[in-house]
């Protein structure tokens, strides 16, 4: 059975790395960095897999992935090929590179041996990531580099001339993140959901007696706060998600009040319908703008009759999941 051989460990693919290479345990990072057609795997899904066999991420699953993951293990057991391509051809019919699927579409996967010697650069990524700060990595024939604070916009360059001639290069480290306000029930099993999830978790709340806050090892940052003076705690862009879940209807009104005519990439507060209409109702008649409010998720996530905190938070999740992907 394969899920007897295969050894899946859960957390962030570049910590993962960065403890097997500690281990002295070489590790085959496996990057997709071109595709086409329907292809499970898409550009920029990553890999790793050690020695030991144990692995973290996905290059699209199945048969495929299995494959190239047996691969890896070889080649990282062998230390002899540092970096090399491996195309894969989700046709049946294809003459090479079949990849055992019937996606019809491609993908080309970058193999990259990483020993104890990089680890530095591991290191570098996983600091810059924590920071929420950005750099860019780029592979090539003479192997993997990571430039800190990058000016680099695209977010993803693939050049192809041949196999001895090649270059990807990805902006990584500044995170998609996760802003929870309300350190309460749903927050804790929210926050496991997106650490998951591969998200920066930075969460907020007013009390400093709070289990569920002390208790919360997934987030990222935990922090007590004031949240009559909240207004310049988040960056606006395209990769902040907020959420509003505080002990009371009048933080919640106090919290959106100052964040609803900002440009967050979502923005949801929980609570009922009635409870909803009243502080929508009260903040505009304290002057806050009725189509800013229109744009908040309220009440929050998708609806599918939730009724624990978990169940809420993932009825919270997919909602983001879904703003995120569209």
């Amino acid at each position: 059975m394969i899920s007897n051989t295969i050894k899946i460990i859960y957390m962030e693919l570049w910590a993962f790395i960065e403890k097997e290479l500690s281990a002295n345990l070489n590790v085959m990072l496996i990057v997709v960095i071109d595709r086409h057609g329907s292809s499970p795997g898409k550009i920029g899904f990553k890999m790793a897999v050690s020695e030991s066999g144990a692995m973290n991420g996905s290059i699209g699953g199945g048969v495929m992935e299995y494959n190239m993951v047996e691969l890896a293990k070889k080649e990282a057991k062998n230390a002899k090929n540092k970096i090399f391509l491996k195309r894969q051809v989700h046709n049946p019919d294809s003459e090479q590179d079949k990849s055992g699927l019937i996606c019809s579409g491609e993908q080309t996967h970058a193999f990259i041996l990483l020993d104890k010697p990089k680890t530095g650069i591991i290191h570098k990524i996983i600091k810059l990531s924590d920071k929420g700060e950005n750099g860019i990595l780029k592979l090539n024939p003479n192997g993997i580099s990571f430039i800190e604070n990058s000016k680099e916009e695209n977010h993803i360059n693939f050049r192809f001339t041949n196999e001895n001639n090649w270059e990807y290069s990805e902006i990584i480290g500044l995170k998609d993140t996760l802003y929870i306000f309300g350190a309460g029930h749903v927050s804790l099993p929210l926050s496991h959901i997106f650490r998951i999830l591969d998200f920066r978790i930075v969460v907020y709340d007013d009390r400093d007696d709070l289990s569920t806050f002390n208790s919360n090892s997934f987030a990222h940052q935990k922090h007590i706060i004031d949240y009559k003076s909240i207004s310049t705690l988040i960056p606006e862009g395209p990769n902040s998600y907020v959420v509003i879940m505080t002990v009371a209807h009048k933080s919640d009104a106090l919290v959106l009040k100052q964040l609803a005519s900002k440009k967050f990439k979502y923005l949801g507060m929980i609570g009922s319908k009635n409870k909803t209409k009243t502080i929508f109702e009260n903040l505009i008649a304290e002057g806050v703008s009725k189509s800013d409010l229109e744009k908040v998720d309220a009440p929050i996530g998708l609806s599918i009759n939730s009724q624990t905190p978990a169940e809420i938070a993932i009825s919270i999740a997919a909602k983001i999941v879904q703003v995120k992907n569209s």
